[in-house]
This record gives structure tokens, sequence and C-alpha cells, in this order.
């Protein structure tokens, strides 16, 4: 008797961290029913997706992702940054709490849930945020099923959001350890940068570089091994947010060895461009912590880190902003950030797999599983198995473009990008078996869930 199922994709090649497999697809109520050799499955299929030799991918995590609602929906809102997440293959986003109100709190976290409900196109998990005030509402959040870890910030970001004492940190890292979750830092020393910027602004300097001259990587290192320390004293697990330096790197493989479970992150911008091109680029290129000196071997360390596995994940940093707010001659004038969510598995994809620097093997496990073990999601996302969520990303490996700001489709979506050619995108995403993204088209309506932790 054949197996009922909502979606079959056959014809496929089948990416997994641990190999490639021609495998068709099966899919009911969400999640994968049957998986078998190419036209080995009896299935009974209401749509049938035909592969037709592309690459199938689990689907794509981006696990870090600004998309500014409540609060500056002027820059960017569920509908917009999940519709740019679809077309860019991503069938699963973390999005940050410094949102206003931050996601500090079960009720401002229900708020954020209600705005993502019927308008995401793709699942949307929280990142809670730990502040000196907030400590007694960590559990309430977890225990309601809300956030699927928290995040501290060290240094100065958007939304303003301070940094809490090392004593709350402390404090925090001990609930969050009790609770079996991950805490994950935005990693530089507040005290550091600030002290460093406003020397570097009061020489006069407003050129591009003047910005990650205040920024340096000390910030970044010292931030690493001062929450690792803290990590081991408390036994909770941790993570980097956005690493952007071979020190920082450097430190968290150090700490790792010694026993602290320390996962990190790195985006395309920290691993593709180098701030030499900032005095062509200018304000394009500001991001907090900055894009460092190519020639001082932070791109690559990163890059290789990916290859061999030390770096758990490739997370975008998705932070739009206006033109108006994002392009000054004056960098200090200009915000941080710029879109992501939809460009990046295009560049890893030119960058990275065509260049050589990664197989799609090791692609797939920082895209995929790595994001989804890093926040307790796995084996339910990140996985193509028997009961997990049927997300997939179809990827047409060859077809060539140009990354253009005026066709990606997010709200705001300056990019240092602009300009760069690509080679292999996404064709088709797929979302707890849904078509929801067909050949640059979305498909149905937006239906992304919630994310909870397995």
């Amino acid at each position: 008797m054949p197996i009922r199922a909502d979606l079959l994709v056959r014809g496929g090649l089948v990416i997994s961290p641990r190999g490639r497999s021609w495998l068709d697809l099966a899919a009911r109520d969400g999640r994968f029913v049957a998986i078998g050799a190419p036209g080995a499955l009896d299935v009974d299929a209401a749509e049938v997706v035909d592969a037709d030799g592309r690459l199938v991918l689990p689907g794509v995590i981006d696990g870090h992702v600004h998309f500014r609602d409540p609060g500056f929906t002027w820059k960017e809102d569920f509908g917009s940054g999940s519709t740019a997440a679809v077309m860019g293959g991503v069938t699963t986003v973390l999005e940050m709490p410094n949102t206003a109100p931050a996601t500090d709190s079960v009720a401002h976290a229900q708020l954020k849930v209600s705005r993502a409900l019927g308008a995401s196109w793709c699942d949307v998990g929280l990142i809670g945020v730990v502040t000196e005030a907030n400590l007694g509402e960590l559990r309430p959040m977890a225990e309601a099923g809300l956030v699927v870890g928290f995040k501290a910030f060290l240094g100065p970001t958007t939304g303003g959001i301070e940094a809490p004492s090392d004593g709350a940190i402390l404090d925090a890292l001990a609930a969050v350890r009790e609770l079996g979750m991950r805490m994950g830092f935005h990693a530089e020393n507040g005290a550091i940068v600030e002290h460093e910027s406003a020397r570097v602004r009061a020489t006069g300097r407003t050129d591009p570089l003047a910005h990650l001259d205040g920024r340096p990587a000390i910030a970044e290192e010292e931030s690493v091994n001062r929450m690792a320390l803290f990590a081991l004293r408390t036994g909770c697990a941790i993570h980097i947010f956005h690493l952007t330096s071979a020190p920082g790197l450097a430190a968290v493989e150090a700490w790792r060895a010694r026993g602290v479970d320390i996962t990190c992150e790195v985006g395309p911008q920290h691993a593709f461009l180098g701030a030499e091109a900032m005095p062509r680029l200018g304000s394009r290129m500001r991001i907090n912590p900055p894009i460092r000196l190519a020639s001082e071997g932070h791109a690559a360390a990163l890059l290789a880190g990916l290859e061999r596995g030390s770096v758990d994940a490739i997370a975008t940093d998705h932070s739009p902003h206006t033109r108006e707010e994002k392009l000054h001659d004056d960098i200090w004038q200009a915000v941080s950030g710029y879109a992501g969510v939809e460009t990046s598995l295009r560049l890893f994809l030119t960058q990275g797999v065509h260049a050589g620097a990664l197989t799609l093997e090791q692609l797939v496990r920082a895209t995929s599983e790595g994001p989804a073990r890093t926040w307790g999601l796995w084996p339910r996302k990140g996985a193509i198995a028997i009961g997990s969520d049927a997300d997939l990303t179809l990827v047409d490996p060859d077809v060539r473009g140009v990354i253009d700001e005026a066709a990606l489709h997010g709200r705001s979506s300056v990019t240092p990008f602009q300009g760069t050619e690509t080679r292999g995108a996404p064709v088709a995403t797929i979302v707890c078996g849904r078509v929801v993204m067909r050949d640059g088209a979305l498909v149905g309506e937006p239906d992304g869930r919630l994310v909870v932790r397995v």
C-alpha cells in the first residue's frame, strides 16, 4: 500500500555533513516520512517536486538575524525579513532580542511571537536578552517555550542595551546552565571599545577605517577569554556571536580544549571581506564587530576554522538599515550593520565551495546541523531523517548572477557585496513540507512557526 505524503522531492543529490547520495524524500504533516533511492519509494504524494539533478540541502538555518520587529519596522519586519530569508534558501531564523521592547520578559517575547506568526514565511526561534535587571525573567521565558537561548551584549549595540555587570553575567550563566540551555555573547569589551573609539574620534578622523581602529581585536579576544572563564566556573554552555578575528578563534579553540562547551559562528562579511576595501566601500562596510584587515590573516583564519569544524555555524548578523541611516561620508554618522540573510548562501557557494575553500559537506554542517545542535534544535531541525522537520533548500550549483540591492527582497537591502558576481543559488525553499519559494517567487501564504528546543 503506498505511503500517503503531502510532498515528494525526487531526483536530487542530497548533501549531508557526512556525504552525498541521490535520494527521494517524502513528507507528511510537516515531517519526513520516507527516504529512499530514486524511484524506490511507493508514495502517493499530493505534490511532487522534481529536483532534476540539483543539490538538496537540509534547510539552511540562519542563527543570527535582526528583523527589527517590533520597534524598528521602517528598517525591516517579519514579513519583509522572512521573504528575504526564503529567497536566500533559509528555512529557519533565530531572531535577536535588541528590539523595542527587547525580548527580556514573557510578555515581550509573546509580543514578538504574535508579530511573527502569520507574517513569517520561514520558521522563527527567539533569543532572549540578559540584562542587569531581568535575571528573574530567564526561567519563565524558557519554561514557556518562548526562547531557544539567551544573549548578552558586552559592547555598544543597536537598541542601546547596556552590558550587564560581571556579577550579573555569572548569575545568568548559572541560571541558564540549570535550564540546560546556551547563553551567547556579542563579545566586545565595552570599556575598551569606548576608550579606543574616543581616542580615535579625538584626532578628528571621520574616515571609514576610524571605526575599525576604535574597535580593536583585543576587545573581542578579551571578551571571549573572560566569558569562557565564567563558563568554566559555572558549567554553562556558551556561544560567541559573529566572531571576527584570528585571536578570537584561537581563544575559542583553547577553551574548548579545556573542556568548555563553547560554540561560535562566522558570517560572510568576516570570512570574505577585508578592511582594506573600506576606503572604497565606505560606510557600507560598517558593522559591529568590524571587518578586520585581511592582511592580518583574520578572514583566512575564520574560513579555515569553518573548513576544519572549529567554527560551528555560518550566521549572517542580518542587520538592515535604511540608506539614509547607513550611507554617510562621516563614518561616525553611519549606523552599523547591513542586509545578509538573502545573499549568504550564494556567497558561500561562490567564494567557499567553488573557490575550493569548503566542500559541500562542510557547508551543510555549518548552515544546518551546526546551528541546530548549537541551539538545541537538532535533529528536529538541520537533519534529513525520518521524523525531522521537512525543511529543504534546493540549489542550482552553477547558476550565475550578480548581487543587486535593487533586486533583493528585504525592506532595507544595503550590502557591501553590491555588484559581487556569484555562482550557485537556491532555486526552491521548503519549510515543513511546504514549498514557499520556487524560482525566485513566493508560493502560498506565510505560515512560519515558532521554533522550540527538542
